[in-house]
């Protein structure tokens, strides 16, 4: 058993705050003892709680924020833990040294001044460990741990999602994540306009909804794209699904991904760094140029177009998800690791 502390100042949605509670349950679950510390946030404290933790809620403001640091320093004491791991900067910059392991775990190429009080790195894809370790941090001091998502495998497909008739011409694709231009939804609505009678999920909320709502006007396919806001229920989603879509211009690794081929979906990605090296082109998906509507419309196409396609692409996911990403194995890697660095 290793007594770790996950430290967490992320914002109320979003991958790596979903991966973040699903890896706590996890562990706890597995026999560690986990102490969670996080932001306020009473829908996270609660999964956290129901999965039998007690967790920390504290403010994690700015550098200017005096306060949070000793708190997590007083927390942290109490606990005694053997590791403690930050998510992401802030979390790092806030975490304190004391009697355990300080390891920072990246979902992205971040500020690694805020990284000074780590013995170690967790890098989520092979290409940030690679400039994790470029940017000076020795090999035996930076790791590679993959993500796990939820086995959607069995999961209904969801039915408060608009009908579709895939025999009559019209497909369902759906995209996940949040409302910002690193996401690359414009990219997908102008390549929906080049896909006559496909509907288009969008399950997110963010900055850019009403920008992306005047663009679907302009492309004339505004009744053909479907805000969903945030959902819970990804697996329902995906399995109601033809394709699934990700059109990120910025994505260091991709959840979205791993979804889809644990739902058993074919996708079409944009080749941004996360989803490029994860997918092999034309095996478990189809990746197409970044900037390009044409490229990726015509990507979508030739799933809807090839269902033997389409059904190898989904198959071989579900592969890549059962060996490399599904929760028991990601876990024992986590767990091996941590009790490793002590």
């Amino acid at each position: 058993m290793t007594r770790v502390a996950h430290v967490m100042a992320g914002a109320a949605n979003g991958g790596a705050e979903l991966f973040f509670e699903r890896l706590c349950v996890a562990q706890q679950a597995a026999g560690d003892a986990v102490l969670p510390v996080i932001r306020r946030n009473a829908a996270r404290a609660a999964v956290l709680r129901a999965g039998g933790m007690a967790p920390v809620e504290l403010g994690f403001g700015t550098a200017l924020d005096w306060f949070t640091k000793p708190r997590i320093g007083q927390a942290l004491r109490g606990f005694q833990p053997r590791v403690a791991v930050a998510w992401m900067s802030r979390a790092a910059m806030h975490l304190p040294r004391g009697e355990w392991v300080n390891v920072g775990r990246l979902g992205g190429y971040y500020d690694l001044r805020y990284y000074r009080s780590c013995d170690h790195l967790v890098g989520n894809t092979r290409g940030i460990v690679a400039w994790l370790r470029g940017q000076g941090w020795a090999a035996e001091r930076t790791h590679y741990m993959p993500n796990f998502v939820a086995d959607f495998g069995g999961v209904a497909a969801a039915g408060d999602v608009p009908a579709h008739d895939a025999a009559a011409g019209r497909p369902l694709l759906l995209g996940l994540g949040r409302l910002h231009a690193d996401k690359g939804f414009d990219t997908a609505i102008r390549a929906l306009a080049r896909l006559p009678g496909a509907v288009f999920m969008i399950a997110g909320e963010g900055p850019e909804r009403g920008a992306l709502e005047a663009l679907a006007r302009r492309e004339g396919v505004s009744d053909r794209v479907v805000f969903l806001g945030w959902r819970r229920d990804a697996g329902a989603l995906l399995r109601a699904a033809d394709v699934f879509v990700c059109s990120s211009r910025v994505e260091p690794l991709g959840n979205m991904v791993i979804e889809a081929w644990s739902a058993r979906r074919a996708l079409v990605a944009v080749a941004a760094d996360g989803p490029g090296e994860l997918i092999r082109h034309g095996a478990d998906g189809l990746l197409v140029a970044q900037e390009d509507p044409a490229a990726l419309a015509g990507g979508i196409a030739r799933v809807l177009e090839d269902r033997a396609l389409a059904g190898r692409l989904a198959a071989a996911g579900r592969a890549r998800f059962e060996g490399e990403f599904a929760q028991a194995a990601v876990v024992a890697q986590w767990r091996g690791f941590l009790s490793g660095v002590t």
